[in-house]
């Protein structure tokens, strides 16, 4: 039986998670929360700051003459517009066009890139870098990583960071040092709010932690599962491999594969980039004839919720964390789409979700229906079709 490994943060949050609800995520075990119930760990996200281990994060380091020649070869976005000090978020693609997997890559200097992902990526990179003058290197579990996220994250930082990083723009990064230590700051997140991304030796992790912790008890700091940033991330309209969209590399099914068009990343798909790169055709052919299926947002309607609820003398039962799970979606009798992820939305006051829809049902104000289960019967609760993200404060890319 294969052995879940601790990041190099457990000794710390070992400690702090009192509600013991560990997660498997790549390999590792995660906290799913520190506490009974989300709401402190969520608020966290929101009003003050919240501490995440993202350590399970695969990351990979492309170096040499050819790196930025492999990236372009193999993603969906234009490798040669990246300068020093950007990142990026990008899909990438098999060669029906169809996601394999997405993530952020950094432009270390002019040959070197950290690439993240959430599966395992090592071969593939590799098999498409053959006669390519570059090297990658898989890093995580030497590399540690923590997620600062919130609209305080930023004051925190600045009472433990020896350079001053009011300058550090959205999707950017810098060399900076905290505690005494080395680490990479780069302004980027998985909740839709104000944020950062640590990047530094695992040697170094306890001490960045503490120096965080410390520099952060004013601000309101708190320690953050993965399931309060769940439901941030469906407030921000971000999706979840192997939740919201199936690797074409897992997929058992064509229908349960996704194209970048069909997850909403049109913007992310440079068909303008010179030369070949993997799944361009197929991307060319979706681009002009339009995709079948789209990621909307889908916003259930409440009085239509404690109408059903109601019937049988229930206020709305409402699950107290993101639920991941298929739900079916109606245009009159006529299944039109799915619910991948739901969620209660403390923020907006709001029951949304993800949903992919069909053409041509994915309009942006369309009159829908999701299944709903109200004492163990299937209903249908009335909802509309959004645009995401259905939540973006305004502060998050200041």
């Amino acid at each position: 039986m294969l052995q879940l490994r601790t990041t190099p943060f457990h000794e710390r949050t070992s400690k702090l998670c009192q509600a013991q609800n560990w997660r498997r995520w790549a390999g590792y075990l995660a906290a799913g929360s520190y506490e009974l119930g989300l709401e402190r760990e969520y608020w966290a996200i929101r009003d003050r700051a919240a501490l995440i281990d993202v350590t399970p994060l695969m990351k990979y380091i492309l170096k040499g003459p050819d790196a930025r020649r492999l990236l372009n070869r193999v993603v969906t976005r234009d490798m040669d517009k990246q300068k020093v000090g950007q990142v990026y978020y990008t899909p990438w693609c098999d060669d029906e066009g169809k996601v394999i997997d997405d993530g952020t890559i950094a432009r270390l200097d002019e040959v070197t890139y950290r690439m993240t992902s959430a599966e395992p990526s090592l071969r593939w990179l590799m098999m498409n870098a053959v006669g390519l003058n570059v090297t990658v290197t898989e890093v995580t579990d030497q590399t540690a990583a923590l997620s600062l996220q919130g609209p305080h994250a930023r004051n925190v930082l600045k009472r433990c960071c020896e350079q001053p990083l009011d300058g550090l723009k959205y999707f950017r990064w810098m060399e900076n040092r905290l505690g005494g230590k080395p680490v990479t700051i780069s302004r980027t997140g998985y909740t839709g709010d104000m944020g950062y991304e640590l990047w530094m030796d695992a040697k170094d992790a306890l001490v960045i932690w503490d120096s965080l912790m410390d520099a952060g008890r004013d601000h309101g700091i708190t320690p953050c599962g993965i399931l309060a940033m769940d439901m941030a991330r469906v407030e921000a309209g971000l999706f979840m491999l192997e939740v919201d969209y199936t690797s074409s590399q897992q997929a058992w099914i064509e229908g349960q594969k996704s194209t970048p068009y069909q997850l909403g990343l049109d913007w992310a798909v440079s068909l303008d980039k010179s030369g070949y790169f993997v799944g361009r055709r197929a991307l060319e052919k979706e681009k002009r004839e339009g995709p079948a299926w789209k990621l909307m947002g889908l916003e259930i309607e409440w009085n239509g919720m404690q109408r059903l609820f109601a019937e049988v003398n229930l206020p709305p039962q409402i699950p107290g964390e993101a639920l991941r799970a298929s739900l079916p979606v109606f245009s009159g009798n006529v299944q039109i789409g799915y619910v991948s992820t739901s969620s209660w939305s403390p923020i907006l006051k709001k029951f949304i979700a993800l949903a992919h829809l069909q053409k041509p049902y994915f309009e942006e104000g369309a009159s829908v229906r999701m299944e709903v289960t109200v004492e163990h019967q299937r209903q249908f609760a009335p909802a509309k079709v959004m645009k995401l993200p259905f939540y973006e404060p305004e502060w998050k890319k200041r």
